[in-house]
């Protein structure tokens, strides 16, 4: 039997936390630990700016819409989009008070630059799989803001990410429903992280005393 219950749904936004670092997810979203740095008060408030109240403007042939609530029963995750464009187009689908057809667009603001790695482009493939589910239809481009560069490029959705994110959300939820915290694999990205003080990646690399007795033990 499929569980829908969606108070146990877990948030969108940790695909990005997943795909930075595993720890650093399950850190947050298990054992419910957060630290703030500069980066995630700065990231706070430019989401402030786009996460307004929920509001519909309509500018011409666009409709843009802000703070959407999103979700998805296949996925189990819910989040909020920051800002969802939808563009009149014979094509589209339905949207209910705007009149019209409609293709739709996701939009998240970063506070940073683009990424080497695609964690940002998962989560927006994460909000266009909501999307195709709530509202029956394709999302195929999206588009990411970075107020760094003060620039938004635009991100081609594909099948492949899109089944990435599917296969991140699955072992996702069996974390969660192990309760599983999984040990530190430190890098570079270490020293940027808003939970270093609290993950210890220094110490959790110590071999540990039963390791020490046991390799104490067979010399």
């Amino acid at each position: 039997m499929v569980n829908n219950d969606e108070d146990h749904y877990l948030m969108l936004s940790g695909i990005q936390h997943f795909r930075f670092c595993k720890r650093q997810w399950a850190l947050i979203h298990i054992e419910q630990q957060w630290e703030e740095n500069v980066k995630t008060i700065e990231g706070q408030h430019l989401h402030r700016n786009a996460d307004q109240p929920f509001t519909r403007e309509k500018r011409g042939d666009k409709l843009v819409v802000r703070s959407m609530a999103v979700k998805s029963h296949e996925l189990k995750l819910s989040g909020i989009c920051d800002v969802v464009e939808f563009i009149q187009d014979p094509d589209g689908v339905e949207i209910y008070g705007a009149g019209g057809k409609y293709l739709a667009f996701p939009v998240e603001y970063k506070r940073g630059k683009p990424k080497t790695d695609e964690s940002d482009v998962l989560q927006l493939a994460a909000q266009a799989l909501c999307l195709e589910e709530m509202l029956l239809c394709k999302v195929e481009t999206g588009y990411i803001f970075y107020q760094e560069i003060k620039h938004r490029i635009e991100v081609p959705l594909t099948a492949d990410i899109k089944q990435m994110v599917r296969s991140i959300s699955v072992e996702m939820q069996d974390y969660y429903m192990r309760r599983h915290t999984p040990k530190v694999k430190t890098g570079a990205f270490c020293k940027s992280c808003s939970l270093h003080s609290v993950c210890l990646p220094v110490l959790m690399n110590k071999r540990t005393v039963r390791s020490y007795i046991e390799g104490k033990i067979t010399e």
